[in-house]
């Protein structure tokens, strides 16, 4: 199933602030969340779509990508992005919208008295060079990267400190009463467990670095800078969710072809015999090498387009074009007799220019291809 766009989900237009981003998200979250609607499925998924919508449009970076790519600028497909949130996913990053510290939104439904807000591990940072022949149609890729996991064989146990809860309260008599603060618990950090036993190798925390290969499969149509992120393959952190993994492309420029959004650029460089006679030409394309045709009395600034040899959109199953810029290549040095054949054409009325015969001037040219 298609995923719905992002300003739809929250009822906001592309020029909303970031104050009504907020509060429409903040709207849908309280109609649609999992305490008001007990039981109904219908209901956490939209809950899950908001926070899913919320998460890029509240974020300028992501929201740019958005907008220029759609949900595959912002990891909308091939495993990346919002789409495996789960509900503590979307408390750990979101549970403040409302204020207070819950992340269940517990204080603010009076559900629960406002649980600990879970953790996540930090975020990894990979660079990941692609070929131009490797953004045209998309590619697996296998990457080595160190994260902090959870060691084998370690146990946890409650933090006396906190009791489990991860915050510690504090009880100040005011005149208008008791009022009571929290903040999170110095011992565990705001997990509400410390390590009771762990292997040698492990750190304080119970954690070791390992070296891991993770598959990744990169959509067709990427652009340089644009990043992608999978969920829950960064670093772990003990009672919390690992976070993400996040790939930003870097696009190797190719010494042939020019990328121009989807399309490709070619400049072919014809003889002046080839462009008056005509020829069957070998030209290169992200797939190989075609043979094209070089009509009888081609012009230089002639644009040829060779359909669907481009790029595949990032956004659809749709391809780029080639575009092959004909370039009349004049000769620099001349021999005696190549001279003295070319001065014995020099008035035929063949060889004096004639724009206005039907031939359309470089701008008009690039009118009909753009």
């Amino acid at each position: 199933m298609a995923k719905r766009d992002y300003y739809e989900v929250l009822g906001v237009t592309k020029s909303a602030s970031a104050d009504e981003i907020k509060k429409a998200y903040r709207k849908l979250a309280i109609q649609f969340h999992p305490d008001k609607n007990p039981d109904n499925p219908e209901a956490e998924d939209k809950f899950k779509e908001a926070a899913e919508a919320y998460e890029v449009l509240s974020n300028p970076e992501k929201k740019q990508r958005y907008d220029q790519f759609g949900h595959q600028g912002v990891g909308g497909a091939g495993g990346f992005g919002g789409g495996g949130m789960n509900m503590e996913d979307i408390f750990s990053q979101f549970g403040d919208i409302f204020g207070g510290g819950g992340g269940g939104f517990g204080s603010f439904f009076g559900g629960g008295g406002g649980g600990r807000r879970t953790k996540k591990g930090t975020n990894l940072r990979v660079k990941m060079k692609m070929t131009l022949a490797e953004i045209a149609n998309g590619v697996e890729k296998k990457i080595k990267v160190k994260r902090h996991l959870i060691a084998d064989g370690v146990t946890f146990k409650s933090c006396s400190a906190c009791q489990g809860s991860g915050q510690v309260k504090k009880v100040v008599n005011t005149m208008l009463g008791q009022m009571v603060s929290a903040s999170t618990c110095g011992i565990c950090g705001g997990s509400g467990q410390i390590v009771d036993k762990k292997p040698a190798d492990a750190d304080a925390r119970g954690l070791i670095v390992k070296e891991e290969v993770i598959s990744i499969n990169i959509p067709g149509g990427v652009a340089d800078g644009m990043q992608l992120s999978m969920s829950g393959k960064g670093n772990e952190i003990p009672g919390g969710i690992a976070g993400d993994l996040l790939i930003v492309i870097e696009e190797i420029e190719d010494k042939i072809l020019q990328r121009d959004g989807n399309n490709v650029i070619f400049d072919l460089y014809v003889s002046f015999i080839d462009a008056a006679l005509g020829a069957s030409i070998e030209v290169p394309t992200i797939e190989g090498k075609v043979k094209i045709k070089i009509d009888q009395g081609t012009q230089s600034g002639k644009v040829l387009r060779l359909k669907g040899k481009g790029i595949k959109d990032i956004n659809g199953y749709t391809k780029g074009d080639q575009l092959i810029m004909v370039n009349v290549w004049t000769p620099t040095h001349l021999s005696r007799d190549e001279k003295e054949a070319l001065e014995g054409m020099r008035d035929s009325d063949n060889f004096k220019p004639d724009p206005g015969n039907g031939e359309k001037s470089f701008f008009d040219k690039m009118k009909e291809f753009f």
